[in-house]
């Protein structure tokens, strides 16, 4: 179980500050997803930032739209989509209102509730694996668009809510390009905001942006 200091709701300012400083800030807080079956406690490992308009890889570069909505409203709110006409992925938005920036959820290790996570990620083939990658995480949980929007500073009953958990150190912290996101050289390094806890075997594997071929 978690103990009981680590329970402690993280505020709404923790979220309303830069996504560059929101995003290494997570590495070790906790995410609780309350289902009708029990809590599963996730421990972020892995976290990439995503900056708005100063940022191509985002969803909300070229402005709002129905799908990016909820990334121009209130920090702290889960931001969730879907990808590749099978996944879903979760963000939580960061910055102040109307300034479009979020942090996506790419790893974490589960921490209450595996038998839970289990349940739904069937393939994994250890615990290490049951959020190891942001389709994973959200599929551990549970989470799909049916929770966009869903406010993780909530008091009171939330399907999702992040508490303060343990801080990584710094010097435990490493960054460096985001996975699958095109950038300078082809592989991101233009944009190196994918945090992870170094060593964790929870982290998922980099993999570089692989350009799709046009057909002739």
């Amino acid at each position: 179980m978690i103990a009981s200091p680590d329970r402690t709701p993280l505020p709404r300012a923790f979220f309303d500050r830069p996504v560059l400083e929101v995003a290494p800030d997570l590495l070790g807080r906790i995410l609780v997803r309350t289902t009708p079956d029990g809590p599963i406690a996730l421990r972020l490992t892995e976290v990439e930032a995503y900056d708005g308009p100063n940022d191509p890889g985002s969803h909300a570069y070229r402005g709002r739209t129905a799908r990016n909505e909820v990334m121009f409203g209130p920090p702290g709110h889960v931001y969730v989509y879907f990808t590749y006409g099978m996944w879903h992925c979760m963000n939580l938005v960061c910055g102040p209102e109307g300034r479009a920036s979020a942090v996506l959820l790419r790893a974490g290790e589960v921490v209450e509730g595996a038998d839970l996570a289990r349940k739904r990620r069937l393939s994994a083939r250890n615990d290490k694996e049951l959020a190891k990658g942001p389709a994973r995480l959200a599929t551990a949980l549970e989470v799909d668009r049916a929770l966009n929007g869903t406010d993780a500073c909530a008091t009171g009953e939330t399907p999702l809510r992040m508490l303060t958990g343990r801080k990584i150190p710094a010097h435990q912290v490493r960054n460096g390009p985001r996975t699958g996101v095109a950038g300078e050289g082809g592989n991101g390094e233009v944009h190196p905001w994918r945090y992870w806890v170094d060593g964790d075997p929870t982290v998922s594997p980099y993999r570089a942006h692989v350009p799709r071929r046009r057909s002739s």
